[in-house]
Parts: structure tokens; C-alpha cells; sequence
């Protein structure tokens, strides 16, 4: 599966250097698989929950939330935000606009 962005998961982990190792290892796990649906992917990830169009996995121990749109038919996550437990208790990432078509 292609992962688009690296890039976020880099800046989140410059500022949280202890969500580094987890981001990494959920980076190198997504690439090297082919998931055709949840169902799928909750065989690597069992803890992935579906949370209207996006897929929301526990990072570092439940430390961290990445939330990703992933588009199984062209093999594709699209990295959404990724943030501390605390940040995404307060729901602000709802107001995504790829949330509210769900």
C-alpha cells in the first residue's frame, strides 16, 4: 500500500520524539501489505477502528492517534493527522471536511 504522506508522520515525530519508533514501524507495516478491506487490515492492526470515512490506529502503546483515509481499491492511505491521545479526545479533527461527507 502506498502511504501519502511520510512527511506528516516525520513532523509529528520531530515534535514527539517518542511516537517515532511506532509511526515508523505502522509506516513499514503499511507498505509492505495489500489489505482489501478492514477486515484485512485489522489482521495486522486489530486495534484499526473505522470512525466515519477514516481508519483511526493506536500508535505507541495508545499514546498517539494516526487517522488516515485509505482508499483499498488503488491501495492507498492518505495520512489525515496525526495526533496525542489528548488532541484527538477533543474531536476537533471531525471538522475535516473528508469526516463530515461520511
Amino acid at each position: 500500500m502506498r502511504v501519502i504522506s511520510k512527511k506528516k508522520l516525520r513532523e509529528f515525530w520531530e515534535k514527539h520524539s517518542i511516537s517515532k519508533k511506532g509511526l515508523l514501524l505502522w509506516y513499514e507495516r503499511v507498505s509492505d501489505e495489500k489489505f482489501d478491506n478492514l477486515k484485512d487490515l485489522r489482521q495486522v492492526f486489530a486495534s484499526a477502528d473505522l470512525v466515519g470515512n477514516f481508519t483511526v490506529f493506536n500508535i505507541g502503546g495508545n499514546k498517539y492517534r494516526l487517522i488516515t483515509y485509505i482508499d483499498y481499491e488503488y491501495q492507498i492511505a492518505f495520512i489525515r493527522a496525526v495526533l496525542t491521545h489528548a488532541e484527538y479526545d477533543k474531536d476537533t479533527w471531525k471538522d475535516d471536511d473528508w469526516f463530515k461527507s461520511a
